[in-house]
């Protein structure tokens, strides 16, 4: 079982998990940014301004990062774990003021239907993803190949 979860294998299916989860959030947010622009508003936490640009640049650094991290990239790991907590604070910060809006995460959803339980079920997979990310980077440090000491040093 250590060796299962310790392995190359694991490893890779994690940063597939992780990648295709924000390689299809980024997409998904590329495809109506006006849609997005309107869920990043309703949080209410940038200023009208700059609410169009991070529709644009947000998903766009989601698929960078997401494709960064399926090629084991330096930095891509680090960017979507960084964008998880973010995200995770923005989450949090909606349900602790009760708004009753859509996370925006895959695109606009059924206002009706995933009204307040949208942010706390997103939150819920955001730990989930920062578990992931977790394991990645915790893989990554167990598995770093030290360089050997220079002899004419």
């Amino acid at each position: 079982m250590d060796a299962l979860l310790h392995g190359r294998f694991a490893y890779r299916i994690a940063r597939f998990i992780l990648a295709a989860a924000f390689l299809v959030a980024g997409v998904i947010k590329l495809s109506d940014p006006d849609a997005f622009a309107e869920t990043i508003a309703a949080f209410g936490i940038l200023p009208a301004p700059l609410v169009d640009w991070a529709a644009l640049l947000l998903p766009i650094i989601e698929v960078l990062a997401a494709i960064a991290l399926l090629w084991d990239a330096r930095g891509g790991l680090s960017v979507i774990t960084a964008l998880t907590l973010v995200f995770i604070a923005v989450l949090g910060y909606g349900l602790w003021l009760g708004l009753d809006i859509d996370c925006g995460c895959y695109g606009p959803g059924d206002p009706d239907a995933e009204a307040f339980s949208s942010l706390r079920t997103s939150l819920y997979r955001d730990f989930v993803l920062l578990g992931i990310a977790g394991y990645c980077m915790s893989w990554r440090m167990m598995n770093r190949r030290t360089v050997p000491a220079s002899k004419h040093q």
